[in-house]
């Protein structure tokens, strides 16, 4: 299931449902380091932002496009609530 709400998207997949934003690399102004890899996201580059959508947002998580579209092969665990 995906439903486009302003720049933001909610996905729901066999690890559970999430809200995503597609970062550009304008908007990407600081490093953070991705879950799924754990290599720097460098400033600069696009990325995605993903997070559950309850709770109170601790749980939100800058990933690499491409490590967050493997994220389900990897075995990558994100918390659950």
């Amino acid at each position: 299931m995906l439903r486009v709400t302003g720049g933001q998207r909610r996905e729901t997949g066999a690890d559970g449902e999430w809200v995503i934003r597609r970062i550009s690399g304008a908007a990407a102004t600081k490093t953070y380091r991705c879950p799924g890899c754990y290599q720097e996201i460098p400033a600069g580059m696009p990325h995605v932002v993903a997070w559950r959508p309850y709770g109170d947002g601790e749980d939100r998580r800058h990933w690499h496009s491409s490590c967050w579209e493997r994220r389900g092969h990897r075995g990558v665990r994100m918390p659950r609530r």
